[in-house]
Parts: structure tokens; sequence; C-alpha cells
């Protein structure tokens, strides 16, 4: 039995958790049209990602998927933290606001929040996928002692064969290429920046577990040419980013269709971790950080939030986190079934060429 038939999908697609930008609405769209929704809930708490979960399963009786942030438990440091607030104060005055007096950490990792695994256990999803690395030995036998299929983020061979060490199911393969954060255990180890291609495709022949290919895949031709590889299903994100059941603003929309889709950049500066995102004023502040050391992820992130609603307040929309992989010049603007079908009919055609 192949993983989309365990979990119960008909069509070899996951749709991208995306915090803040992927819905429930969208989750249950995408797996009523026969593929794998999915809602993020890394950046709530056990009470916010109930209300999600229900919120899905009063608009699905297909699987959907439940993602969570596993991210090491981050340091404070108050004056890595002042300094970084400093250098950021002429940006907060500039839109007549002044920066936070403190930072503090907006999301709590998976690995360190037990009501969240007390819910899960009880609700039991049918797919739980982890980004930024695994939970405890103890959390993963909970879980799947309740019948749920466990999902984690690879990015490296190292981190795959940790995935399949700790008795995950699937492993979702995060090319370069992708949108958002970079799903790596350790931002500060050396990151090879494999290709999505090439990372499915070494993680196919290298390991036991089926893979899921994610990372600037955004239509029928490129599921198709993933599958090919051995890849079990591709995990699409940006591709759902226009949909309008998608959670994006007006600004990101606006941003995804213009020309700064051909100008993707990775940059740690919005959150403290590196993710890839549209090219705007924040990722330009690149050439300006020198060698500041940023306040931990999610720490770094308060910053982040708060300039954007600094900037936004004054009507600018340049400092927004408008995730986006490299395929970004393909994406189309239609409801989430409508481009889980027209997906699904360009990978039969892709693949039908190929035969």
């Amino acid at each position: 039995m192949t993983l989309m038939q365990r979990i119960g999908t008909d069509i070899p697609l996951v749709q991208a958790p995306m915090a803040g930008t992927s819905t429930p609405d969208m989750a249950a769209a995408v797996s009523n049209a026969g593929a794998l929704g999915s809602i993020a809930v890394g950046a709530t708490d056990a009470a916010g990602a109930r209300a999600m979960i229900a919120e899905t399963r009063a608009r699905t009786l297909r699987p959907f998927n439940v993602n969570l942030f596993v991210h090491r438990t981050p340091v404070a440091d108050p004056e890595r933290e002042t300094g970084w607030l400093d250098w950021m104060r002429s940006l907060f005055v500039e839109f007549g606001a002044e920066p936070p007096q403190a930072l503090q950490s907006p999301y709590t990792s998976f690995a360190d929040d037990a009501e969240m695994l007390a819910l899960l256990v009880e609700l039991a999803p049918p797919v739980v996928s982890f980004h930024f690395g695994l939970p405890g030995a103890e959390a993963i036998a909970a879980l799947r002692e309740q019948g749920v299929l466990l999902l984690a983020t690879a990015t490296s061979i190292e981190e795959a064969r940790a995935i399949e060490a700790a008795g995950i199911d699937g492993i979702v393969a995060q090319g370069i290429e992708a949108g958002g954060h970079r799903g790596m255990f350790d931002p500060g180890a050396f990151d090879a920046q494999l290709g999505t291609m090439a990372l499915t495709r070494l993680l196919v022949r290298e390991t036991r577990l089926p893979v899921i290919a994610a990372g600037g895949i955004m239509d029928g031709a490129g599921i198709a040419a993933a599958l090919d590889l051995g890849a079990a299903a591709a995990q699409l994100g940006t591709a759902f980013v226009l949909c309008p059941e998608s959670a994006a603003d007006e600004a990101y929309r606006a941003a995804l269709t213009g020309p700064g889709a051909w100008r993707t950049t990775l940059t740690p500066l919005v959150s403290g971790r590196p993710a890839r995102a549209l090219a705007n004023r924040f990722t330009a502040l690149s050439s300006e950080v020198g060698d500041r050391r940023m306040p931990d992820y999610p720490i770094a992130y308060h910053a982040g939030k708060a300039l954007n609603a600094a900037a936004k307040a004054r009507g600018e929309h340049g400092f927004g986190a408008q995730w986006a992989g490299q395929g970004a010049p393909l994406a189309r603007a239609m409801p989430a079934a409508e481009l889980v079908a027209t997906l699904a009919a360009e990978m039969r055609a892709a693949r039908g060429r190929g035969s």
C-alpha cells in the first residue's frame, strides 16, 4: 500500500501547511477534491489548534494534515535582543512607532508544549507533520498509538535518517527552492542547499520511507517529475497562496503576481531562521546587517512582526513575510478545488506523454 493510500487520498498531492496563509477552508477544499489539505498550528496554542481542527472537520470528512513547529527551545539573550532592536529603531521611527520594549518568543515549540500533545492525542487528526525537527520518542509513540500517520521535513540525508530512526511514516523532502522556512533541524549547521529533485532522489535511494517532494513545484508537470523520481507525492505551497481560501492579504497577492515573483531570496532577517520570500524592503536589509547577531528563532520574529505592523499602519507593505518558492511566477489564482483538479489533469497528461 502506498503512503497516499494509507492516508486515504486519491491524488498524490499535499497542500503545504503555511502558518498564517493556509486555512481550514483551504485544507477542507483540497481534501474534498481528493488531495491532502493541511493546516498549520505551530503559530498558535492548544486552544487555537482545537478551533482550527474543529473548523476543518466541520468542512470535510476526508483526511487532512496538522503541522507543528518543533524548533529548538529559544535562548533569551537580552543584550543581543536589545542590540537587534536598536539596529531596527530607525525603521520603526520612519513609521511613527517605537520598537517593542523587549522581545518575547511568539511561538512555543511542540517539543515544549504538553497541552498541544494532549490535544492531538485526544483529537487524533488523520495526519500530523513536523517542521524544524522531531519531538521526543514519547510524543511520537503517543500519537502513533492513536493511529495518527506521521510526517516530518528533511533538508538533508542526515535529517532523513533521524526521521526514519524515530519511527515516522514519511519524509517531506524540502529542497532549497521551497518558499517559507527551511525545515533544517539546526539552522547553525552546514546546509548543502540541495535542490528538490536531487534531494528527493537521494532520499528515495538512501531511506526506506516514502518521500514527498517539496520545493518549487507549481504544476502537474512538476508533480509528475517528482513521481518519476520515486516520490510518493508532491507538496505544493506557493501554488495555493493566490486561492481565495488563502489568508494572504492583498499586498502579498499583488507582490506574488508582480515582477518580485522572479526574485525570491533566502534570509533569516524576518524571523531568525532562513526562509525564502519575495524580495522586499525587509529582505533588502540583508546588505546592512553586518556581523550583528540576531535573536534566536522565534524571538527575532517578534521584532519582525512588530515592524511589519507599524509599516502596514502607514500603508507600507514591504516588511511583510511574503513567503514564496522559486516557482512563484507560475502561481495561478483559482479556487483550491479547481487548482487541485487542474494539477491532477496536468500530472496525468505529463505522465501519459512519458509512457
